[in-house]
Formats: C-alpha cells, structure tokens, sequence
C-alpha cells in the first residue's frame, strides 16, 4: 500500500469537495448562529445563554452527519457513473488505496468544517458574552469527528454495495440505530419490554452496530464535564476499530467488483 498514491486520492477528493460548495454550510451555520443570537433573546431571555450553549454543537452535528451521509453514499458510485473509474483501475494503485484516499479526503473535508462552525461558535458566544468550557467543547468537537469518521466508513461501505438511494437510507438507519441501541438494549433487558425475541434483536443489533452514543460528549461537554480519560481514549480506539472494520469490509465488497 502506498502513501504517496493514497494521499494524491484523498487530496484530489478533498479539492473535489470543496469545489463542490460544500463549504456553503459553515456559511449556513453562521447565519443560524447569528439568527439564534438575535432571536433567542425575545422568546427565553433567562435561559438564551443554556439554549445558545446546547444549540451550536446541536447544528454542527446535524450538518455534519448530513454531510457525511449524502456525500459518502456517493463518492464510489459517482466515479463509477461519471466513467473516472475505468482511468484510475488500470493505473498502479490498488483498490484499497482507492477507498482509504477516498476516505480520508471527506473526513479532511469534515475536519475543516468542524473547525470553522467551532470558531463561529466561540464568537457568538463570546460575543453575546456567555462563559463556555473550551476544553471540554473542543474535546466533543474531536469526538464528533471520530463519530463522522465512522459514519463516512459505513456510507462508503454501503455504497459499495448498492445505488447511492439505498446506501443513503441504510446509512440513516445505522446512525439512529447507533444512537438508540444502548437504551434500547436497556430497556429490554428490563422486563419494561417483556419480549424474547426484542431482547434477543437488540442484543444483536448492540453487538454488531457501532454504539455511537459513545462518542457524542456534547450534552456534558457544554457544562464542563467529560468522561475520565482512560474512558475517552478507550471510546476513540473503538470509534477507529469501526471504520477500521467498515473500511475492511467496503474494501472486500469493492475489489470484487467488475466495471
């Protein structure tokens, strides 16, 4: 495997991205930062600083994981459509280099964006002079990359497999299910769901999807507090083991294909 050949892909990517206007959203986050600024002093003026403090990293994950989502179904069927396919096959590369550059230069894309809604973040909050932990918020920042990191790996694995439709929707699925299966495994093994055969489903889906709620640290973060360390490092060695396992798999399912 070659760096040199992997980092032209993912860097050729990124530039594709961004030329793309993807970029437009952190433009979009700012103006509805600005909006919550102005407005939220109107309609909650003893909690504007509470609802100004959950509402950014909110939005940054929602923007984030549409990102995600909509381009990463359709950053392999895209080349297979436009024909781009069929010119970088033949060359010396490898088709896992093809799916890690490709990789790596939508997360670069996200990582860019993250940094830019952080910093429009903190201005607004500042400016509207509302104390916030840095530390903490920059933390679940980075958390969040990691949860889009795997959400990127799971859209290009699925759109390995079919059109980019039904990688979108499966891809939707695995992020909500990702979010829900902890409560839901909880909530069977309670008795509250009396039920075998939705004890045994959840237990199934916990063990086999990735357990997002792992990584989102923003409902904490913005009052200062975050996990102990050890538990930070071990949640983002499993944030990695997943894309690691998705990228695997979406490699696998890629090689075998014929164009």
């Amino acid at each position: 495997m070659n760096v040199i050949r992997i980092w032209a892909i993912g860097s050729n990517g990124f530039r594709e991205i961004i030329r793309e206007r993807i970029l437009y959203v952190v433009g979009l986050f700012a103006l509805v930062m600005v909006a919550a600024w102005r407005i939220l002093p109107e309609i909650a003026v003893s909690a504007q600083g509470k609802i100004l403090l959950d509402f950014g990293p909110g939005a940054m994950t929602i923007l984030g994981v549409v990102i995600a989502i909509f381009v990463g179904t359709n950053l392999i069927n895209r080349e297979i459509d436009r024909r781009t396919i069929l010119a970088l096959i033949p060359k010396p590369m490898s088709r896992a280099e093809f799916i890690i550059g490709k990789h790596l230069g939508l997360v670069a894309v996200l990582a860019l964006m993250l940094v830019a809604m952080l910093s429009i973040y903190f201005v607004i909050l500042s400016l509207a002079k509302i104390s916030y932990p840095v530390m903490p918020l920059i933390t679940s920042s980075l958390f969040l990359l990691l949860e889009l990191m795997v959400i990127v790996a799971a859209a290009l694995m699925f759109g390995s497999m079919t059109s980019s439709l039904l990688a979108t929707l499966l891809t939707v699925m695995t992020y909500l299910a990702g979010h829900a299966t902890q409560e839901m495994v909880k909530l069977t093994n309670s008795g509250i769901a009396n039920n075998p055969g939705m004890q045994n489903i959840s237990n199934v889906l916990f063990m086999v999807l990735p357990d997002l709620s792992k990584l989102d640290l923003k409902n904490t973060a913005v009052y200062g507090v975050l996990p102990p360390v050890q538990t930070l490092w071990t949640s983002a060695a499993y944030a990695l083991v997943y894309t690691g396992i998705f990228l695997g798999i979406t490699i696998a399912v890629f090689s075998r294909r014929q164009f």
